[in-house]
């Protein structure tokens, strides 16, 4: 069991916040980098109710603010959240792609377990809208396995599409029923989005107006709404390209703080790495690295899957929350899918409610962002200040996040619990 509590957890407004002059080209930023980082990282402080002279280290997860934003050195701008306080403390970086968020939790964690610093505040922040989708879709491409994937006209649907292919395969899916699956995903995902205030896709937003709050209104749009991206995933598979932050104050569990009222205890976690290159995986149709970070995960908290209240899953494209599910163990191999299909996981799901958020097909992800904002609204779900939708059956005590970088490269599973 970590040694860390959570007190205090902030996240922006996602969303796509640049103006596009169609004519001219002309990009006019509205909320920059910094300005996300800024208010992420202000919020949160003043969430965990601390002086930001407490503060021992900052690690900020940003997966290519670099090509994303042209900010490289992305941390060694947090001081200027709180000047007088954070001048003189250490920044870093983290990069783990899609994952960089919750590894950066990690290494917070690390160093506040160590005995080096006491309190540590983590951000996630990525600002992707600058950019061009064939600017997004390379950027993108370079967390893949360069050489034999974005080098060969790979993009992440494309790497998905693998594992949508294989999964069908295995399980013996045809083309419709798969479709089936995959759309009560997407419509789960923008029913909880619809709720969530600081969603991308949020109430008015575009699944919203067009009212794809059920599989049979998503299956039923015209080819031209609902493309193929990279068969067989479609548009409405796809999570959002999205600007936005969150950040959250840790502290070691010796301290006072610990035992706040807002504290939450980071009970478990596990970093689970798969090998880079699709070419050498097994197989392509469950997460296997991942379910041994739920493993580990689990085993070090002390719980099993039926103790979970909520999760927060990485459903970068909608066929990656069916193999989340499984592996978690709240469906069993290849059942995922007709769970979905059934009406599970909503929020007055008798166990567990996944995606509460909207999860990234509806919430947005901004990829360095996403796994602090993971941490940040299962934190502020069990504190008692839902974001958006809540479980409807009881008040939950334990959550899970689970986050990913990359084709299911690096896995995240962090357990949280009310004490």
């Amino acid at each position: 069991m970590a040694n860390v509590s959570i007190i205090g957890a902030y996240n922006t407004q996602f969303g796509n916040f640049v103006k596009k002059n169609k004519e001219t080209g002309e990009i006019t930023d509205l909320r920059s980098i910094y300005d996300l980082m800024l208010e992420a990282g202000r919020g949160a402080i003043a969430d965990a109710g601390i002086d930001p002279n407490d503060i021992d280290g900052v690690w900020v997860g940003s997966c290519a603010p670099g090509i994303f934003a042209d900010q490289e050195h992305l941390a060694a701008f947090a001081p200027e959240i709180a000047p007088e306080a954070l001048r003189f403390k250490p920044m870093s970086r983290v990069e783990d792609a899609c994952a960089s968020g919750s590894v950066a939790v990690y290494q917070a964690l690390y160093a506040l377990e160590s005995g080096r610093a006491k309190i540590a505040l983590v951000l996630g922040v990525e600002k992707m809208n600058i950019l061009d989708t064939k600017g997004v879709t390379h950027a993108l491409a370079t967390c893949s396995y360069w050489p034999e994937e974005g080098a060969k006209g790979y993009t992440f649907p494309g790497l998905f599409a693998e594992y949508a292919k294989g999964y069908a395969a295995r399980y013996g899916l045809d083309r419709e029923l798969l479709a089936k699956m995959l759309a009560a995903v997407s419509a789960l995902n923008y029913r909880n989005g619809v709720d969530n205030p600081l969603a991308h896709f949020g109430k008015g937003g575009v699944a919203d107006r067009l009212g794809l709050m059920t599989a049979e209104a998503i299956l039923a749009l015209p080819e031209e709404k609902n493309p193929v991206i990279a068969d067989p995933l479609r548009l409405h598979d796809c999570s959002l390209v999205t600007d936005g932050a969150a950040a959250l104050i840790l502290v070691r569990d010796d301290l006072s703080l610990a035992k706040s009222e807002k504290a939450i205890k980071v009970a478990g976690i596990a970093q689970v790495n798969e090998r880079l290159p699709l070419s050498v995986r097994p197989n392509m149709y469950e997460l296997i690295a991942g379910k041994r970070a739920v493993q580990q995960a689990f085993a070090e908290a002390g719980i099993t899957i039926v103790d979970v209240d909520l999760a927060e899953v990485h459903d970068c494209f909608t066929i990656n929350q069916l193999l989340c599910t499984e592996a978690l163990g709240l469906s069993a191999d290849g059942r995922a899918g007709y769970d979905y299909m059934e009406g599970r996981f909503a929020r007055d799901d008798e166990h567990c409610p996944i995606n509460l958020s909207g999860g990234l097909k509806a919430k947005g992800h901004p990829v360095g962002a996403t796994g602090v904002s993971m941490h940040a609204l299962v934190y502020k779900q069990l504190v008692g200040q839902p974001i958006g939708a809540a479980p409807a059956k009881k008040r939950p005590t334990i959550g899970v996040t689970f986050n990913v970088g990359g084709s299911s490269v690096t896995n995240c599973v962090t357990v949280l619990r009310k004490e």
